[in-house]
This record gives structure tokens, sequence and C-alpha cells, in this order.
């Protein structure tokens, strides 16, 4: 059963992984429907998520970064409306101080840094002070131009390497090791094979030192793979999900709770059959 300290309180969940749901706070988000604030929130809420991940700078591949007072703008408002009305949990995507300073004063309780604290390293002490999780992702370069190197000896070992190496800095800065989750990054500088990779041995990342977040909702891979747009990857990202909680991924980023919300539920249920 997945476990998950905040600072405050521990959270956990029945079914093999969390089920954390995307709300964008822009404009500039690939999947359309992912994009808006506190109705797009309340909804995922009334589905059954157990964590909201809020975000006001798109990352995909391509985007280009904002400044810290326009993300907050965007993010804070709808930060404080969530926590009026639900207890639930919100993680925030950024990978500035400034903007998690006002996200964790309004109510935020994760930081998701797909910079793996390395673009703003006053989050590192402000993270041990707070004891709040930290996720830390890996990619190559800013998104404008992570996808023109591909380029790996083992992406497995390259990643896993980087992911080690971002960890041990958390450590050393005094984030304990159950505040600390990982994510591959799928989609951030990898081809189609390397994601693959990466889904089939995620729960292998850091010798299972740390939770693991998958972020596969709706991506460029499934298009790849079932030559599907955006709009219809849902059932291959169901099936990425289940396989990635299956072999030991604690947590799936998603766009569509209620199909998430229910193959984790029909997993627990099938894998507690007869015990």
């Amino acid at each position: 059963m997945p476990q998950l300290k905040l600072a405050d309180r521990t959270i956990a969940t029945e079914n093999p992984a969390f089920v954390m749901s995307i709300v964008n706070a822009d404009k500039d988000s690939f999947f359309s429907k992912s994009r808006g604030g506190f109705r797009l929130a309340k909804r995922h809420i009334e589905e059954g998520a157990d964590i909201i991940d809020i975000g006001g700078e798109s990352t995909r591949p391509g985007s280009s970064y904002i400044d810290a007072k326009e993300e907050i703008k965007r993010i804070v408002p709808v930060i404080k409306k969530i926590r009026a009305y639900s207890d639930i949990p919100i993680s925030v995507d950024t990978r500035k101080y400034d903007v998690m300073s006002a996200a964790f004063d309004a109510g935020a309780d994760i930081l998701n840094d797909v910079s793996a604290l390395e673009d703003d390293n006053r989050l590192l002490a402000f993270a041990a002070r707070e004891k709040f999780p930290v996720i830390l992702m890996h990619k190559r370069g800013v998104p404008s131009v992570m996808m023109d190197n591909l380029k790996y000896d083992d992406v497995f070992k390259n990643v896993n390497e980087y992911l080690e190496r971002r960890a041990e800095i958390a450590l050393q800065n005094g984030i304990s090791s159950d505040k600390i989750i990982v994510d591959p990054g799928i989609g951030f500088g990898k081809n189609r094979e390397q994601n693959a990779v990466l889904i089939k041995r995620a729960g292998e990342l850091c010798g299972k030192k740390y939770m693991v977040l998958m972020a596969l909702s709706r991506k460029t891979f499934f298009g790849d793979v079932c030559k599907r747009k955006v709009e219809d990857r849902l059932w291959g990202t169901i099936a990425a999900n289940v396989y990635s909680a299956l072999n030991g991924v604690s947590m799936v980023r998603v766009h569509d709770t209620a199909p998430a919300v229910d193959s984790v539920k029909v997993m627990r249920e099938i894998l507690n059959a007869g015990s």
C-alpha cells in the first residue's frame, strides 16, 4: 500500500498506485482538456483523485519558460480555491523557489520539479526546512531544444544515474529519503524505443529506494505506437499505467481521473483475490 509523508500528515491508498490528476493553469499544454482551474480540479476530486498537480508553466517539448510572477498569478488563486474546498494534497509543477514559496503559503504540499532541483537550488533548503516531498524528473536541457539530442549510451543506465545523483544531492541537503520521488521523464528528450525501455524498467529505478512517479498520460509515445491523435490516447495510457503499477511504480500522473481510478481499483481487487 503506497504511503507518502507530507509536511503535516501521511497519505495512503489501498490501491497499487496513487492517482495524481493534472490541472494546467496555462494555455500552452499539449492536451487542451487539461487546461483549467478550480472547476477542473473539483471534477478530478469528485472522480477520486488522490493528488491534484497544478502547473502554470508549460514544459512540453518546444515550449518556452515564463517568469515567476506570471506563474504565481496563474496558480496561487487556484490553489487557494482548491484548499478552501478540500484538503486533498496539492502538488505544484514548478522549477522556481519563488513560485513554490507562494504556492506552499497558499496550501500546496508537494513540489514536482522537472529540473530535479537543478534550476533553482534554493528549493533544496526550502524543501528540507518545510519537510514537503519533492519529485525529481529526468530531462535533457530546456523544452525548446530537449528533442535535439536523443543519444544515450544506455538510456536506463543514464537516466538512473542522473536520478541517483539528484536524489543524493537532495539527501545531502537534508531532504529525507521518504520525501523523494523519482520520475524518468517519459517524452522529455527520449524517442519511442527509449521511452519503452524506461516504462518497462521504471520500477527498478534507484534500486527501489524511492517512490517512482510515471507521467505517461496521452504522450507522443502512444501516438507513435498506436497512430492515435492526442484525443484518442486514453486506452494506451491506461495500459501503460497498469503495467507500471504492476511493476512497482507508486504514482501515476493523469489527465483522465475516473478511468485511472477505476483501473487501479480493479488491479487491487484482482491482486487481493484469494489472499
